[in-house]
């Protein structure tokens, strides 16, 4: 029974993330994307780890909406999104997971085949979903966690 206990433990500080000192983290903020439309970051770094907040197809030189349908809101949200990367010295090469909401699935071919041309090899892990509304009724919200190798 010790010895299934020992193991036990030592195989949850095997799993568990280092602790991070709270001091390592950081607002990441750009005037490329669009500013935060309620009380959130853009994105947030933690020592080699960024997370980005849920993008929306806002034009930040206008503080609009994008209009031409779903394409166009795509191209905007990953446009977003890579200004905001950028700003903490990221790219969509560090990206490991992305959470999709897409108010129709039938966009889903859409989404994918403008989605791949921003990663091309090795694509993040990516969980798509359909709701009912999202803010400002965007088509779309996309929202990333990237990881630098240290």
């Amino acid at each position: 029974m010790k010895k299934i206990l020992l193991t036990l433990l030592s195989s949850c500080f095997i799993l568990m993330p280092p602790s991070v000192d709270k001091s390592e983290r950081k607002v990441i903020v750009t005037d490329q994307a669009p500013a935060a439309i309620g009380p959130y970051s853009q994105a947030i770094l933690v020592g080699n780890q960024l997370y980005l907040a849920g993008q929306i197809p806002i034009d930040p030189a206008t503080g609009k909406m994008v209009e031409g349908g779903i394409e166009a809101q795509i191209r905007q949200v990953m446009q977003n999104l890579k200004e905001v990367l950028n700003a903490a010295g990221f790219s969509f090469n560090e990206v490991v997971k992305t959470e999709v909401f897409l108010t129709d699935l039938n966009n889903y071919n859409t989404l994918n085949s403008i989605y791949a041309t921003y990663f091309q090899a090795s694509p993040p892990a990516r969980f798509v979903v359909q709701v009912n509304r999202l803010p400002k009724d965007a088509l779309l919200e996309i929202a990333m966690t990237a990881i630098k190798k240290e």
